[in-house]
């Protein structure tokens, strides 16, 4: 099978590792298309790394409109398809963007069965041209994939009636991500890595940490506009020395950051605009071994898994329980952690994500070959 691939979520090497596991399967020649920086508002010029290019062809696109989430596009899109003539163009984008479309009918004019991808797990009626694009994609494409349970009930919703299955964008590797023995702090240490914004809830981790009892300290790996205001509530609340503000981490010292947590916190709260749509710190703690507690908010209890380490949102009396409980007991820790690690492995590598597109391009590819439906996945 002849797969093309356009994504600026590529321009991270990370991510790249999945296309080396899709490309070691059996019959994929594969052929990613990429922009050579993707800009992204909140953290600037993302250049493209070369990280894991090893069995596939990594082909470089300029865009216009890069930074421009809903209007970018690949001009030159269509030499490459007319060179490659792929059995199926996944397109790693959101349906009402102006790229999708652009890509899907290009896909077609060459004959490409056509796939996209959503995060979208809020319902939105989006104006002209944004719900044409959404309704022509609709129509084009043989198959879909959501990054979340939340998303597919969002396209069906908005009557996307075609194949539809549940794959989160990108998994975590275990080889990266894993155990690691890291000089630890002496007092039990909760973790919170995020953006400092509202929605993502550190403020409830520092109230939660001030009705604590004994020595327990906070590490906040991120930065963002909330700083200031979190570092006086902290103060406000007689937590202020025990609250590390590390600022940003560069992801190659991520995994060593993590493995300095007892356990992980993810506090997301949703808000009329935004809902967490995965939470994928929650994958890259899990696959160091560190367990990990969130609350209600999106995805994050299906990453999870466990119903015991979800917390309401907004709720800081179940965390203050949940937090007295786990951290009262370090072999419960220990279990937790191993058991992430075991979930990881089994649901969400690398490897086992590009298994999973897998299957849904064998769907497709049969769907055309004997006039059947893809069978859907979760």
């Amino acid at each position: 099978m002849r797969i093309l691939i356009l994504s600026k979520a590529l321009v991270n090497g990370v991510y790249q590792r999945k296309l080396e596991e899709l490309a070691r399967l059996p019959d994929v020649e594969l052929l990613a298309v990429v922009p050579p920086a993707w800009i992204e508002s909140r953290v600037g010029v993302l250049q493209l790394e070369r990280r894991f290019v090893e069995g596939y062809q990594l082909v470089v696109e300029p865009m216009w409109f890069n930074g421009h989430h809903h209007i970018h596009v690949y001009p030159g899109l269509a030499k490459h398809v007319a060179r490659f003539r792929p059995d199926i163009l996944h397109i790693d984008e959101e349906p009402y963007n102006l790229v999708t479309a652009h890509a899907a009918l290009v896909g077609k004019r060459y004959g490409a069965q056509i796939l996209f991808f959503t995060w979208q797990n809020l319902y939105r009626r989006y104006p002209p041209p944004f719900s044409w694009f959404e309704r022509l994609n609709y129509r084009l494409a043989s198959a879909a994939v959501a990054g979340n349970h939340e998303a597919a009930e969002v396209l069906r919703r908005k009557g996307y009636r075609g194949p539809l299955a549940v794959i989160p964008q990108f998994g975590v590797d275990p080889d990266i991500f894993r155990p690691l023995s890291v000089p630890r702090p002496e007092i039990p240490t909760i973790g919170f890595v995020g953006r400092l914004v509202p929605e993502k809830g550190a403020d409830l981790v520092i109230r939660a940490l001030a009705r604590l009892p004994g020595r327990v300290q906070l590490e906040i790996v991120g930065e963002g506009v909330e700083r200031t205001r979190l570092e006086l509530l902290a103060s406000e609340l007689g937590v202020r020395d025990r609250v590390i503000f590390r600022g940003g981490v560069p992801p190659a010292l991520m995994p060593e950051a993590l493995n300095r947590f007892d356990l992980l916190v993810v506090p997301s709260r949703t808000r009329r605009n935004w809902k967490e749509q995965f939470g994928r710190v929650i994958i890259e703690a899990m696959s160091c071994g560190v367990p990990v507690v969130g609350s209600s908010s999106g995805e994050i209890p299906h990453v999870i898994g466990d119903p015991a380490l979800v917390f309401p949102e907004d709720d800081v009396d179940a965390l203050v329980r949940l937090l007295n409980d786990l951290l009262s007991d370090s072999e419960r820790l220990r279990q937790l952690g191993e058991a992430g690690r075991r979930r990881v492995l089994t649901h969400y590598t690398q490897r086992r994500i590009a298994e999973q597109y897998y299957a849904v391009y064998q769907s497709m590819l049969a769907a055309r070959r004997f006039g059947s439906p893809v069978t859907e996945r979760s």
